[in-house]
């Protein structure tokens, strides 16, 4: 009988002993979110600290939904990065499904937050209400990076609560596996920073 079971639910465990997936400390692994990183203009430090501003006064009144965390934080940084132009296009809600080599074990879901560029995925981004840790997204986020159309390329992740950001990356050639970085916080002006550079930095390797 096939198991299907929906991406939310998956576990680490899972995922490794189902998909193979491998955790690496390998610090070479993934140097691009530490590297290279581009330099922000003053006008784009300026519009991260509104963005700060909007999160920590609404958070303060309420703990933000997934969906506000979407609005008043994911949205601009994606338009920071520069997602919102040619050659990047945005899909929500794409389905995905992954199957295991038995065949039996199939995991469905969809992402909320996709970038594409020329058919190829290249952000992930699954975003979470404030009140819940933002490694909670991690292995729903990997089961559907796991679906990547072009294994052969090395696909990036983001997860995001609204306090705190951490970034993924996955390569699948030959057994797949994964590196993170430690949790970003919105709190912490420099830390912010980082986020839009490494959007940007993942933007630049992907065009080029």
């Amino acid at each position: 009988m096939v198991q299907i079971i929906p991406a939310r639910d998956i576990s680490l465990y899972e995922l490794e002993e189902k998909f193979g997936l491998q955790l690496t400390t390998d610090t070479n692994f993934f140097p691009e979110w530490t590297e290279n990183l581009p330099i922000l203009t003053d006008g784009e430090k300026q519009a991260l600290d509104r963005v700060k501003s909007n999160y920590l006064n609404l958070n303060k009144r309420r703990l933000m939904s997934e969906e506000t965390v979407k609005m008043v934080v994911l949205s601009p940084l994606l338009d920071l990065a520069g997602f919102y132009q040619p050659p990047f296009e945005i899909e929500t809600e794409t389905s995905i499904e992954i199957s295991a080599k038995d065949e039996g074990f199939i995991v469905k879901g969809n992402i909320n937050v996709l970038v594409i560029q020329k058919r190829c995925w290249i952000l992930v981004i699954e975003s979470k209400s404030s009140k819940f840790d933002v490694m909670v997204a991690l292995p729903q986020a990997l089961a559907y990076m796991l679906d990547n159309p072009n294994p052969a390329q090395p696909t990036f992740g983001l997860l995001i609560n609204g306090r705190e950001f951490v970034f993924i990356k996955l390569i699948q050639q030959g057994q797949p596996r994964y590196a993170q970085s430690y949790a970003l916080s919105i709190e912490r002006d420099s830390e912010l920073h980082q986020v839009i550079s490494v959007l940007k930095r993942l933007g630049e390797l992907i065009i080029s």
